[in-house]
C-alpha cells in the first residue's frame, strides 16, 4: 500500500512538473511585442473585440498617454487649460468682476472665457457670501454656462430653500441634483463635471447633451441628459442645431459669489 501511495504521488509530482512547464512554454510563446517598438507586451491569438477591432490584450493597441496628475484634488492636471489661478482674469473677455485675495468676485453681468469649448472635463471652487446677500430667492446665485447654453446652478442651498430644480448642482429648470450636497455660505464648495456636446446631424439632433457631476465629492448626476438650452419658467428643448463648442460662462446675477481654481480639459 505505502509503495503505492509513493508512486501515485511521483505520477502526479510528475505530470503537475510537465504541466508548469508547458503553460511557461506556451505564455513565452504567445506573448509578442508593441509593433511600434515601446516595449508594451500582449498577445495576438486572441480573440478580436467586436467593439475596438483589437485583441484581447493586444499590444498594438493605442496605450493611455501619460497625463501628471494635480498635486491634490483640486490642482490642474498637466493636460488643463488652467482658466483661473488666482493672478489674472486674461482666459476671459472684459467683464466687470474683480480679483481680491487671489479669488474672482462676481460682479454684473457675466464672465465669458476666450476659447470654445465643447465636450470637457471641468473644475471650479465656488464660495456663497456669509452672510446671505441679497433676497432670498437670490442668495448665492450665479450659474455654470456649460457651452454658454446650459446651466449648472451655483446657490446657497445651505441657507435657503428654493425649488428642486433651482438648488445648487440643479441643471437649471429640467433636473435637481440627487442629493443636496451644499455647504454653508463662506465655505468653499467644489464642482467636478464631465460634460458631452449635443452631436447633430444635417440639422437634426443625433444625441442630446449629457452630463455626470460631483458636488463636494458627492455624485449628483450621472450621465443625465440635458433637455435642452436652459431657461427661466420654459420647457427646454432644442429648437436649431448648436455648434460642436462654445465659450464657458459663469453668470453672474448681481451676488457677490466667488470663484478660484478654475480648469477645464477638453476631451
Amino acid at each position: 500500500m505505502r509503495r503505492c501511495r509513493l508512486v501515485a504521488v511521483t505520477v502526479v509530482t510528475v505530470v503537475l512538473v510537465v504541466l508548469l512547464a508547458y503553460s511557461a512554454a506556451v505564455v513565452a510563446a504567445e506573448l509578442v511585442k508593441a509593433k511600434d517598438g515601446s516595449g508594451i507586451v500582449g498577445y495576438k491569438d486572441t480573440p478580436i473585440q467586436p467593439w475596438s477591432g483589437y485583441h484581447v490584450h493586444d499590444p498594438d493597441r493605442p496605450a493611455p498617454r501619460r497625463v501628471q496628475p494635480g498635486l491634490s484634488a483640486s490642482a490642474a492636471p498637466s493636460d488643463a487649460v488652467v482658466l483661473f489661478n488666482g493672478t489674472d482674469l486674461s482666459k476671459w473677455e472684459a467683464s466687470k468682476w474683480k480679483i481680491e485675495d487671489q479669488e474672482i468676485v462676481a460682479g454684473a453681468g457675466s464672465l465669458t472665457t476666450k476659447e470654445s469649448f465643447g465636450d470637457c472635463q471641468l473644475h471650479l471652487e465656488w464660495q456663497a457670501p456669509d452672510p446671505p446677500v441679497g433676497e432670498d430667492w437670490d442668495h448665492g446665485n450665479n450659474g455654470v454656462m456649460l457651452m454658454g447654453l446650459f446651466e449648472i446652478q451655483v446657490f446657497d442651498t445651505f441657507t435657503t430653500p428654493l425649488y428642486p430644480d433651482g438648488q445648487a448642482a440643479s441643471v437649471y429648470a429640467q433636473t435637481p441634483p440627487l442629493v443636496n450636497a451644499c455647504r454653508k455660505p463662506g465655505q468653499w464648495q467644489n464642482y467636478d463635471i464631465i460634460f458631452y456636446a449635443p452631436v447633430f446631424k444635417d440639422g437634426k439632433l443625433v444625441s442630446p447633451a449629457r452630463v455626470t457631476m460631483l458636488h463636494n465629492g458627492v455624485l449628483v448626476h450621472h450621465n443625465q441628459e440635458i433637455y435642452g438650452p436652459t431657461d427661466h419658467r420654459t420647457l427646454a428643448k432644442y429648437e436649431k442645431p448648436i455648434a460642436a463648442k462654445h465659450p464657458l460662462v459663469l453668470s453672474g446675477h448681481n451676488n457677490p459669489v466667488r470663484f478660484r481654481n478654475i480648469w477645464i480639459r477638453p476631451l
